[in-house]
């Protein structure tokens, strides 16, 4: 008997499950417009409390763009900061745009990704330049996203609030993330979580459906 999933919803992380990312290639990109004796704060950059905040929605893209500047000492202008913080986004390959509608008679789908506004901006737009939608709801019936929510993955909270907003149980949900940490959090809750290793990781689990 082919193994399909045992579940009624089928959610799914943004970065590195549905849209390609690069983080080195950010911060590379930072780098080279930092003095060397600043690589060191390029590193941590993803590790920040404003970043954490951030992404929780717990400040604006205003206060955000302007707590980069002062990290960085520098005076980028709006445009220069959000363009090195998008630099991170590559693409959305086609066959996983397929392959979710093809899921789409099949499961309830979601997405849960932890994010911010100026990110979800470039994304939409890649959406609307590549598949001419302007955002996510035709593909997807759930979208949560953490600065939406004001709270974050890994944290149980984050899984708790979206399967009581799912209306479901833990157990009736399998989740797509390519973060260890994301996959076992969800796990603490009885969420079933597949950790996402690879570009085919998510192809070869649902070839049955």
């Amino acid at each position: 008997m082919k193994n399909v999933p045992d579940a009624d919803f089928l959610i799914f992380d943004l970065g590195n499950v549905i849209v390609d990312i690069d983080y080195q290639k950010s911060l590379d990109l930072i780098k080279k417009e930092l003095p060397d004796y600043h690589h060191d704060k390029v590193d941590q950059f993803y590790l920040t409390e404003f970043h954490e905040k951030y992404e929780k929605g717990e400040i604006n893209s205003e206060k955000f763009r302007e707590e980069v500047r002062d990290y960085f000492e520098k005076d980028w202008n709006d445009e220069k900061v959000d363009d090195i913080w998008n630099s991170l986004l590559k693409n959305i390959p086609a066959e996983r745009i397929d392959l979710i509608s093809n899921l789409q008679d099949k499961y309830r789908l979601g997405i849960l990704s932890n994010t911010n506004e100026i990110h979800i901006e470039a994304v939409y737009k890649m959406l609307k330049k590549d598949f001419q939608l302007d955002n996510f709801d035709p593909l997807f019936q759930h979208v949560f996203y953490s600065h939406e929510m004001g709270m974050s993955k890994p944290s149980p909270e984050i899984y708790l609030s979206m399967v009581e907003q799912l209306g479901t149980k833990p157990e009736r949900v399998v989740f797509f993330d390519d973060l260890e940490a994301n996959v076992k959090g969800a796990n603490s809750i009885g969420i079933q979580a597949v950790h996402v290793t690879g570009p085919q990781i998510i192809f070869e689990y649902l070839k049955h459906v």
